[in-house]
């Protein structure tokens, strides 16, 4: 918990990435609280146990009650992708951002190969780019090499959802854009 709220103030990708190996996590225990207790809980220094459990407890429930037990992402962590997929959108579609726009088209042609390779996968584009960085990161802790072409890519997906995530953070501390009247 302690864990998700640091990075959730300072790097958005990494937070959801993170909540995304936590997701896995709960299920690779098959949602069951007293199992993750024993195995990853008890590793957290005692006066801070109760909390996570809590936190977990809370996770689960969410899961159970999204039907995300088996597959898929809870409903607070896809809000978070739509936030900065409509903060890409404005970002994007200003002319505030140059360096921003050209991050994202050099990074385009990286995303829409990889769409292509995962047929049937209606992810956007940002969403293509977590699952990408996500899927990484699971091979690297299998201990699986990536190929140069990959390893490249990769960076540039980093380097792009780099940038969102600072200005993401920037727009948290001081909008970057006036909110529309209604």
């Amino acid at each position: 918990m302690l864990i998700s709220q640091q990075k959730r103030k300072e790097n958005i990708a990494e937070y959801l990435l993170y909540m995304w190996q936590i997701e896995d996590l709960i299920r690779s225990f098959d949602c069951n609280i007293d199992a993750i207790e024993q195995k990853v809980i008890s590793q957290f220094p005692a006066e801070q146990q109760a909390d996570e459990r809590q936190w977990f407890e809370g996770l689960i429930t969410m899961m159970e009650l999204e039907g995300k037990k088996k597959s898929g992402h809870l409903q607070v962590n896809t809000n978070i992708l739509l936030l900065l997929a409509e903060l890409h959108q404005q970002l994007l579609g200003s002319d505030k951002f140059p360096e921003y726009g050209a991050e994202f088209y050099r990074t385009l042609p990286i995303i829409v190969d990889l769409r292509a390779r995962s047929q049937g996968n209606q992810a956007g584009e940002l969403e293509t780019c977590f699952n990408a960085l996500y899927g990484t990161l699971l091979l690297k802790l299998q201990g699986k090499q990536l190929s140069e072409g990959t390893q490249k890519a990769m960076q540039q997906i980093s380097r792009f959802i780099a940038m969102l995530s600072a200005l993401f953070k920037k727009n948290e501390e001081e909008p970057l854009f006036e909110e529309p009247e209604v």
